[in-house]
């Protein structure tokens, strides 16, 4: 792919499968970039890239199959390198667009290298510069520009916008060899341990872009006035159901996620849980907001599509992946709580995903999760008073108003049916 020089450079933290597979990836199909910088503080993945001439390999999982991409002509460098420093200062300066794709905002600030320092010691004041932050959390960017501003004054960062990402791209990085072969992925690098698959899926809706007169590079992503809406139905929506189907598939023995398209009970729950519970309640909230998801066709779309997405063979997503952290999923305002609380207030009755919080807890005392208080030994010893006592506690024993115990109740009252329909052979 040739470049003109008069091109914009884009600049990635980390190299992950979101990084790999959406930011540096986009970017690069974009045509509207002439260099490509990437910060990676993993010392061993550095040096494959390198070894490898600076080359890595992605696996798109396609209704159909597998495409596999190569990124080269990239540069990469370890913040934790003091010979790669001078180069990591150059190329923040001259970034145009930068992404985060790192585990979490809470490494925005970790260690005297920290990814807010460095940003703040080079962001140019003499050029508008974007930034796109990838972590789950609504308020990546907020978040991240406070970090910033500890170290750097308004004038550095007057030409500076951090840039939430509303992003339902799914896809991880493979380490099992057996699932390598058998979908015939190509590793990062040929001495990699690892291989990066993903969807091809790429509508990514991001926050407005603020500075004047600003011609984004990556022009797939899609802007948008008001982010909220499309945060929660990504939260109560598709992470909700998401989730839900992963500890049900659990309980069921699955090991992918595919297999729920050979359980048409299980696949059905999906699609009320879609149709019924999370879109009825995001539709009566958003009723009067002015964009084709929140209408009953184009959220039923938006369902079908992700149920399909969800359960993609090619994709091969492992069902012990959508059920890790499984203590976060159940907080207060998670998605399981943050949707059963949105629906009760819209006189939706979410019965489905009251179920999936049971399946939760099932899912942390099979598993041995430490919660940080007792569990029950096996899941056969839970019952009604347990499911209480073992939700307060993840809620940190928080006082209970009327409407979280109206929550709590619903939860419970599923309990019964739960039980037959998932732990009863």
């Amino acid at each position: 792919m040739s470049v003109p020089s008069e091109k914009k450079t884009f600049l990635g933290f980390g190299l992950g499968a979101v990084q790999c597979g959406l930011m540096l990836f986009e970017a690069y199909k974009s045509n509207n970039f002439k260099r490509f910088v990437i910060l990676e503080v993993n010392a061993a993945l550095v040096e494959a890239v390198r070894a490898n001439h600076c080359v890595v390999t992605i696996n798109t999982a396609t209704r159909n199959g597998i495409i596999k991409s190569t990124i080269s002509r990239f540069e990469i460098y370890n913040p934790n390198d003091q010979k790669d420093q001078a180069s990591i200062a150059s190329a923040i300066h001259d970034a145009d667009e930068m992404a985060t794709a790192i585990p979490s905002t809470d490494f925005y600030d970790l260690g005297d290298n920290s990814l807010a320092r460095i940003l703040a010691k080079n962001i140019n004041p003499g050029k508008p510069q974007i930034l796109y932050a990838s972590e789950n959390n609504n308020y990546a960017a907020e978040i991240l520009l406070e970090k910033i501003k500890t170290y750097a004054d308004d004038n550095t960062l007057s030409r500076f916008q951090t840039v939430n990402t509303v992003i339902g791209k799914m896809g991880g990085v493979i380490q099992d060899d057996v699932t390598i072969q058998e979908l015939g992925l190509d590793r990062m690098t040929p001495d990699s341990k690892t291989a990066v698959l993903v969807e091809e899926f790429n509508h990514i809706i991001i926050s407005k872009i603020r500075l004047s007169h600003y011609q984004r590079g990556i022009e797939v992503f899609q802007e948008k006035d008001d982010l909220l809406p499309f945060e929660e139905a990504k939260l109560f929506g598709h992470n909700a159901v998401h989730s839900m189907l992963g500890f049900f598939a659990a309980l069921r023995g699955y090991t992918f996620m595919s297999e729920i398209r050979n359980d048409r009970n299980l696949y059905e729950y999906g699609v009320r849980a879609f149709m019924d519970e999370s879109g009825a309640f995001l539709l009566t909230k958003y009723r009067d907001f002015d964009d084709p998801l929140f209408t009953k066709e184009g959220f039923t779309f938006y369902a079908t599509d992700l149920l399909e997405r969800m359960t993609n063979p090619y994709l091969r997503d492992e069902v012990q992946r959508i059920c890790r952290d499984p203590l976060r999923k159940l907080e207060y305002d998670d998605r399981f709580f943050g949707t059963i609380r949105g629906a009760l207030k819209h006189n939706v009755r979410p019965t489905i995903l009251s179920k999936a919080v049971l399946g939760g807890i099932c899912y942390i005392i099979k598993n041995k999760v430490d919660a940080g208080f007792p569990l029950p030994s096996s899941a056969e010893e839970l019952n009604s008073d347990t499911v209480r006592s073992i939700v307060t506690a993840l809620w940190k024993n928080k006082v209970l108003n009327d409407f979280d115990k109206e929550c709590l109740n619903l939860v419970v009252a599923q309990f019964d049916d739960f039980r037959k329909e998932f732990m009863q052979a």
